[in-house]
């Protein structure tokens, strides 16, 4: 059996902002696309690997909040992600947290107001 997450989507109100901000602290390079009149920018993707990826998403359906559901990056270190966001002005949520042989995990809230989570291996 799969992974039964395909695909996701983070609501932003400023794509731009948005775009910077997920680029800058994540270290990918996402690609802008409009689909079925909404604005998009697609993280990158790969059909040989397991996991899902997304997109940020503007438009009158998407309202960024803290309220829905958390979606969790999987990064190589928590400490530089956070480092990074908080100098693009996001708020730590919740600080770095080793949870045992399943690594760390925190979360932060974007610059569009949606809390995000990360997680990171055990060394």
């Amino acid at each position: 059996m799969s992974n039964p997450v395909f695909h996701f989507e983070i609501p932003v109100s400023d794509m731009d902002r948005a775009l910077a901000f997920y680029q800058n602290v994540l270290g990918l390079e996402l690609r802008r696309q409009s689909v079925d009149g909404y604005e998009m920018a697609f993280f990158p993707r790969s059909d040989l690997h397991p996991g899902a990826s997304g997109a940020l998403a503007k438009g009158d359906v998407y309202k960024p909040s803290h309220d829905g559901p958390v979606i969790y990056f999987d990064v190589a270190d928590i400490d530089d992600v956070l480092k990074r966001a908080k100098a693009l002005g996001a708020h730590i949520l919740y600080e770095k947290k080793d949870i045992g042989e399943a690594g760390f995990v925190a979360e932060f809230e974007d610059s569009e107001g949606n809390r995000i989570a990360l997680s990171q291996a055990q060394d």
